[in-house]
């Protein structure tokens, strides 16, 4: 397995939170500005802004700063790293249960030359 581990354990945390998550969501439609970013939760800008900050942070999003407004955007490669995490954990278990299946299938048939 490649070590991405340090890249994969900011992405898990900034991803824990459900108001993150939903920031995610919304980039994921395009880029969006601060004070549009925030306007849903009902949360003051400083609370806000520390969600921006572990979004940056992690790598999963990139803000950029035009006059005095501030816009986000996302930065899927990072989203990749947790994404070819999972794959390799699906594969893992998948193999696992073939393995199982394939011992089920010679206890059954042994059971049955019995």
């Amino acid at each position: 397995m490649e070590n991405y581990s340090p890249v994969l354990d900011n992405v898990f945390h900034a991803l824990a939170d459900p108001t993150r998550r939903s920031v995610i969501a919304r980039l994921g439609k395009g880029s969006a500005s601060i004070k549009d970013l925030a306007e849903p939760f009902g949360l003051g800008l400083p609370s806000f802004l520390k969600h921006i900050k572990v979004l940056e942070g992690s790598g999963l999003i990139a803000s950029e700063k035009v006059g005095r407004v501030r816009t986000c955007r996302l930065r899927r490669e990072n989203l990749s790293v947790a994404e070819k995490w999972f794959e390799q954990q699906r594969a893992a278990w998948q193999s696992r249960f073939e393995n199982l299946d394939n011992l089920l299938t010679t206890l059954k048939g042994e059971e049955g030359e019995s």
